[in-house]
């Protein structure tokens, strides 16, 4: 589809739409689960609390806006889609400015509703017993594993399996945002970074949530992709790599595994003969 014809399409502002207030309230929910917790304190939660709430919040919103832009609300994600070719440039950048958007508004909800003293709690940041490379390399490892996990749902629903995949999802973003949280505060979302730095202005160290991220999400997608899909094959790397169609590669790749998989089912379900037993 040409540039202006997609700009002209209600679908893709829809998506747009959908990009952001996903994010505003994934954001928005995270924050509120950081907040200190009551009047006068200024203490963080305990980390498993912000880490349940992404998690149930990855689930409740693949169900709501799964279906219009695929509920991505993840800078680092929508790089992986785009590199991965599932997704094209256009709406890939529309995507992470909305994303960012998104993430800016919730965080200046939060901001101002709380003291100025507990504002800090809402940034993400290294730990101060570390260093910045311990807390790049949590967050590259954490992201990895949740964007190989979203990408092993979609490629199970592309199939046609019922599994319930938002719920390995929810599961895989609370479990990097356990392991990661105490080197980098459990980020692997650059817009949940950035929204906070934004309003407070405290900046120390937010490459590590743009690199470490975004380098776990490409790195997931691309070995999923090509090593681990149904449809991983030499031919389809090559497409990605030379700028051809990928989907009539996966197409194809699919049909032979179909057919050559076929005399074998059909030799299973071939009923034994008499005298031997079933």
């Amino acid at each position: 589809m040409a540039i202006g014809e997609e700009l002209r399409s209600r679908r893709f502002w829809r998506s747009l739409l959908a990009e952001a207030a996903a994010t505003l309230i994934f954001v928005w929910l995270v924050l509120g689960a950081s907040c200190p917790g009551g009047p006068g304190r200024v203490t963080a939660p305990p980390a498993l609390q912000p880490a349940l709430t992404a998690g149930l919040a990855a689930v409740g919103l693949a169900h709501c806006f799964g279906e219009v832009s695929g509920a991505q609300a993840n800078p680092a994600l929508t790089l992986a889609f785009l590199c991965t070719r599932k997704l094209d440039a256009l709406r890939g950048a529309a995507y992470v400015l909305a994303q960012c958007l998104g993430a800016i508004l919730a965080s200046a909800a939060v901001y101002l509703a709380l003291p100025a003293a507990a504002a800090s709690h809402l940034v993400t940041r290294v730990s101060s017993e570390g260093h910045a490379g311990q807390a790049l390399a949590m967050e590259t490892f954490s992201t990895f594993q949740l964007v190989f996990t979203i990408f092993a749902v979609e490629d199970q629903r592309r199939r046609g399996a019922g599994e319930p995949g938002g719920l390995a999802i929810g599961f895989s973003v609370t479990a990097g945002a356990l392991a990661a949280g105490t080197f980098s505060g459990g980020s692997m979302n650059p817009a949940r970074s950035l929204g906070p730095a934004v309003l407070t202005g405290i900046w120390d160290h937010h490459w590590v949530y743009w690199i470490g991220p975004s380098l776990g999400a490409v790195l997931a997608g691309l070995s999923y992709e090509f090593l681990f899909a149904s449809s991983a094959s030499r031919e389809k790397l090559v497409a990605c790599l030379t700028c051809r169609d990928i989907d009539i590669v996966e197409t194809a790749s699919v049909s032979r595994s179909s057919l050559s998989t076929a005399p074998q089912d059909a030799a299973r379900a071939k009923p034994p003969p008499k005298g031997e037993p079933r």
